[in-house]
């Protein structure tokens, strides 16, 4: 079963007046993995799209999407899939990638239906490309990891990335996640925008109680979400991004847009936050 939201694309203006219900139903993503389906946020934020397939033990294919326009979703798109649950597979153009948890799977361009199976829990990232690259598996073993912060800031974390420039090639989409550690709770401290490029959260690896304050907005008109695991935040180019957790967590960044440098971004010191 697959379905597909759209999600249209709001000024920053708008967003001044918007209420908590108005700010989540725009820029929270929920529910996006229910076992025995594929959903998706289609967006028009670089028409980037994002979304979550739960194959449970069965199998899921994911091929047209009315919203793209085009016979295979992939056929003018790249996907970054990450498994967030146990092992499973995902197979394209002819091939079967194994997934470990924690495991990138990049599709190039023209790699046609994709088929979910196993006990994975496969949240999909996808944004249009230019040319066809060819698909890869990064493992964990194989991302470049940096090491950020200090326990004196509450945010030394440990940044992870996948399809990355230092990684591998991609089109436009860039996907890593970050991790902080024992007692730390900020993350992207301090925060930024990047003109250039959209951006998604995907938190994940928190416990039920859990929650995270994640700010958005402009710097100097910041807002707020309150998120639990396996929510998705969905952040245009004018909006900051960063926030702070209760209790363990982890969250997905993925990107898209203008270009693939990562340190592409402006940055916005917590004292020029209002």
């Amino acid at each position: 079963m697959l379905t597909v939201e759209t999600r249209h694309a709001v000024h920053p203006e708008h967003a001044k007046g918007m209420d908590t219900a108005a700010l989540r139903a725009h820029f929270l993503g929920q529910g996006l993995f229910a076992p025995g389906e594929i959903r998706l946020i289609y967006t028009h934020y670089d028409r980037f799209s994002l979304g979550g397939a739960v194959p449970a033990g069965g199998s899921l294919t994911l091929d047209k999407v009315a919203q793209s326009g085009t016979d295979s979703f992939l056929d003018r798109r790249e996907m970054g899939i990450v498994n967030i649950g146990e092992t499973g597979t995902v197979s394209a153009a002819g091939e079967t990638y194994r997934l470990n948890c924690g495991d990138v799977l990049y599709l190039g361009m023209g790699s046609g239906a994709v088929t979910f199976e196993g006990a994975g829990r496969f949240y999909i990232t996808s944004a249009p490309a230019h040319r066809a690259l060819p698909s890869r598996l990064v493992t964990v073993a194989d991302c470049v990891k940096l090491q950020l912060g200090a326990p004196e800031t509450a945010n030394k974390r440990t940044i992870q990335q996948f399809i990355h420039p230092q990684v591998m090639q991609s089109c436009q989409l860039i996907l890593g996640y970050t991790t902080l550690e024992q007692g730390s709770v900020w993350n992207t401290i301090p925060s930024h925008i990047h003109d250039r490029r959209m951006e998604a959260y995907l938190y994940w690896g928190m416990e039920e109680t859990t929650r995270v304050l994640h700010l958005m907005g402009e710097p100097q008109e910041t807002r707020h979400l309150f998120v639990a695991n396996e929510d998705a935040v969905i952040s245009p180019s004018w909006s900051v991004h960063s926030g702070a957790g209760i209790g363990a967590y982890s969250f997905i960044w993925a990107m898209a847009g203008d270009n693939v440098d990562f340190t592409d971004m402006d940055v916005i010191q917590p004292k020029d936050l209002m």
